[in-house]
């Protein structure tokens, strides 16, 4: 089992405005916004014959909600390349899907302050179900364009592996 050590001078919760998004060995450019990782187990009630009138509770299935990942529009075709594997438009009936590769595992980082890498999460076997390319525009609005994809997963878990860095401090000169 791993161990985890613990920074006693840090008492503030990370942030939640530095990460990064990897797949395929490469962090994916722009990711400006990244949806919660949250899963939701069933609950199973059952009771025996000879039990009280209540029931009692057991789990059940678990289910991983899909993830959404927004960045600004730009010329990088990531998003676009990976949504196209699930169904390619004017792919030849035999070819609209690529099978063999339309799922990916990712992995979200979360960095502090300093830009130390503090927690990392394993997503599995995701695929994209939604693509918004382009949102609506608006010549009255100051604002990013921003394309967003939605992908499935079939679950996650943390990277015991990256542990709690030890924070930087700095000397401020004497005067």
């Amino acid at each position: 089992m791993a161990q985890f050590t613990v920074n006693a001078k840090r008492f503030d919760p990370y942030k939640n405005f530095k990460f990064k998004v990897k797949w395929d060995g490469k962090y994916v450019a722009g990711v400006s916004k990244v949806g919660a990782l949250k899963k939701t187990t069933e609950v199973v009630k059952h009771r025996e014959g000879g039990d009280a009138s209540s029931s009692r509770k057991s789990p059940g299935r678990t289910e991983f909600e899909a993830i959404t990942l927004e960045r600004g529009v730009t010329h990088d075709t990531e998003f676009e390349k990976w949504a196209n594997k699930v169904w390619q438009y004017n792919g030849a009936p035999s070819n609209e899907v690529s099978l063999a590769d339309f799922r990916k595992d990712i992995i979200i980082e979360v960095y502090n302050e300093a830009g130390q890498k503090v927690i990392a999460y394993n997503v599995y076997r995701c695929w994209v179900s939604e693509f918004q390319a382009v949102p609506d525009f608006d010549a009255n609005a100051n604002a990013v364009a921003i394309q967003h994809i939605k992908l499935e997963n079939e679950g996650w878990e943390r990277d015991v592996s990256v542990t709690e860095p030890t924070e930087p401090t700095f000397t401020v000169p004497s005067t």
